[in-house]
Parts: structure tokens; sequence; C-alpha cells
């Protein structure tokens, strides 16, 4: 595993991981950072390592020539079905990647993007080499993992009396509002409320609004 170096456009930090028990590496905060968060919080993610061991891609250079350049993917991702590299860039610096280097970057008909000699090394192998792109997440849902993260983090102890009385109403009201429920159960403690949605025995759309905004959250007792 290599150090992570920080540069003009990136910075260089750890991320304290529950999943792992470790501190995870980055280096740009806007889309390694956004991958550790959906990474933390997806369970078909079972592990995650950052700065693998260098792999070597061979391609033709734009110019038409040979080339081979030993690189290091962000993260060695074991999935619940397969295994294998994710390397993840900005969705703006990609299309022009592809011109600097196109039989690197390349676009497939689904528009989603692939590395072909990232996918040649890996497949031998029996694993996966994937582009990824901070474009696959909305920004309201990495903000509001950031804002649950102490929840999944650590977890505190709840009043099981309070999360049954927010339980039992989410499931006569499908669908109500946060503002509606504090409304309904004036000594609730919010907690309550992100501990029930980080240990998912309550739902709402994290891509809907920021949860601070409690007359636009609605919750639910099923993923929707």
């Amino acid at each position: 595993m290599r150090k992570v170096r920080g540069g003009a456009n990136n910075v260089t930090a750890r991320y304290p991981s529950p999943k792992m028990g470790v501190s995870i590496q980055f280096e740009s905060q806007h889309v390694d950072l956004w991958s550790i968060y959906a990474m933390e919080r997806d369970e078909d993610v079972l592990e995650y390592y950052d700065q693998s061991a260098r792999i070597a891609l061979r391609y033709r250079s734009k110019s038409g020539r040979h080339t081979t350049q030993c690189h290091s993917p962000d993260f060695f991702v074991l999935r619940q079905g397969s295994v294998g590299w994710e390397e993840w860039k900005p969705a703006s610096a990609l299309d022009q990647l592809a011109v600097d280097m196109p039989a690197r970057y390349q676009r497939d008909a689904t528009g989603h993007w692939r590395c072909p000699p990232g996918e040649t090394y890996a497949e031998p192998l029996g694993l996966f080499y994937r582009v990824r792109t901070s474009a696959e997440y909305h920004p309201l849902y990495i903000q509001n993992l950031k804002f649950l993260q102490d929840f999944w983090a650590h977890h505190a102890p709840i009043e099981e009396a309070q999360a049954s009385q927010v339980l039992i109403l989410v499931e006569t009201t499908p669908g109500i509002r946060l503002s509606l429920v504090l409304d309904a159960l004036p000594d609730l403690s919010l907690d309550v409320v992100w501990a029930l949605l980080t240990t998912r025995r309550l739902f709402t759309d994290l891509t809907a609004t920021f949860l601070m905004h409690h007359d636009q959250v609605m919750l639910s007792l099923h993923k929707t």
C-alpha cells in the first residue's frame, strides 16, 4: 500500500472507518471521500482497502505506440459476489481523459466509463476493474451520510420507548413528515430518529432533502 499524496487540486487525509476498523486514506474530498461514505453504508461492500499495490496497464497511447503504465487504483473492494479494483474520477475529468488516453478511458453504449487495460489485467485473476465517477451519487445523499456518520460510527443506546412511539406513528401514517412526528411527540429526542435511520429500522429518501429540513423529510418503515 502506498501513501496518498496531496496536490494542487486535492487534499490528503484519513477517514476513521467504522466498517474496516482502521483509517482509510483518501485524496479527494469530493470523489474519494464520497465513495468512502457510500461504501461504509453499502451492504454489498464487505471490505474495502485504499491504495492497493500497483498494477501494470498496457495499452496504445494516443500516438499509437504501446505503453505500460504502473497504476495504483483507489480502492480494492470485496463485494458480496465479486472482488476487484475501483478507480474513482471526477465526472468532469473523464471526457478529457478519454481524449488524452482513448485506449485507457472509454464510455460504453450505456454511458458507463470503462478502463479496458484494467479489465484485461483483472479478468484472468477472476477480478473486476471498474471506473467510478462522482456523478454516481447525489450530493444530498452524501451530505446526509456525513450528517449521520456519528450515529453509525458510535452506536449510542437510545430510549426504546421513544423509538417504539416513532415506529408506531410511522407505521400508522406511512410517509409522515418528520416535522409532524415532532409535533405529535414533543418530548422526542431527534437523536432517536437519526439512530433509527442509521440502523435501518426507519427509512427516508436521502436524496430528497437535507435531513435538517424537518418539514420535507418523509419517513417510512420500508426502503423506497
